[in-house]
């Protein structure tokens, strides 16, 4: 048996995910509409309690005479938001749309992709579609073909490595068994297929850049949106 290595099993992975994610959003469209709504006025309320909480400790007698707050002021706003109803009324109503938003399209992702791993990795293919495509198998220690609750099992223990930050992921990358902590656990291996290439195919790597340059440039959106509301929020509690 040929172990595969981490970033053609990241590529399978990934593929397989967006997969099942296409049509998991559409489903949950309507649903996801509808909760982004409430999530964004609940992000506005939060940012229009903190920005007058930092409004209030830079109008404040202590340090108003201070063109830059110090370590000491902003001590002491970290302290007393901790105590600000108003703050932490709004920090609740925003971690409730948060799971609002999430909890829909999470359910059906993970119930959707348990019944696309189990069911393809214990059939004759014994590969999901993402697999196949990076011509990889899902094995037993023998490297024979794995059964229902094998695979079962295999998917479940996939959640400790999620619970892990990843590192059980990041387990098939050490040579030479290539294992990840579900690998272990579950008793199977993930290999190359008979005639499969050595080297990833370039398509793949390809799919992995396009991935890591999407996650930039949504962390450089999200960090722009998150910063705008709240300039806009202290310059109305500074300025009216």
């Amino acid at each position: 048996m040929r172990p595969a290595g981490f970033w053609r099993r990241c590529a399978a992975w990934t593929l397989d995910a967006a997969l099942v994610a296409l049509p998991v959003l559409l489903l949950c469209r309507d649903a996801m509409h509808r909760a982004a709504a409430t999530f964004t006025q609940s992000w506005g309320a939060l940012v229009d309690a903190v920005a007058q909480r930092m409004a209030a400790m830079i109008l404040s007698p202590a340090t108003s005479a201070s063109t830059a707050p110090g370590p000491g002021a902003m001590t002491s706003l970290a302290r007393d938001s901790l105590r600000d109803p108003a703050l932490l009324a709004a920090a609740a109503d925003l971690q409730a749309a948060l799971i609002g938003l999430l909890w829909l399209p999470m359910a059906a992702f993970v119930t959707l992709f348990l019944a696309w791993c189990v069911g393809f990795e214990r059939s004759p293919l014994q590969a999901t579609p993402g697999k196949r495509a990076l011509g990889l198998r899902a094995v037993d220690l023998a490297g024979g073909r794995i059964g229902t609750g094998v695979a079962l099992a295999r998917f479940l223990a996939g959640t400790l490595s999620w619970l892990s930050l990843n590192i059980g992921h990041l387990l098939a990358g050490l040579a030479p068994d290539h294992a990840a902590l579900h690998d272990r656990l579950s008793r199977t291996r993930v290999v190359l297929a008979p005639g499969a290439p050595e080297r990833m195919p370039p398509w793949a790597t390809a799919w992995l850049i396009v991935q890591a340059v999407a996650w930039l440039i949504a962390l450089a959106w999200a960090a722009q949106a998150m910063a705008v509301p709240m300039q806009a929020a202290l310059d109305r509690a500074l300025w009216g």
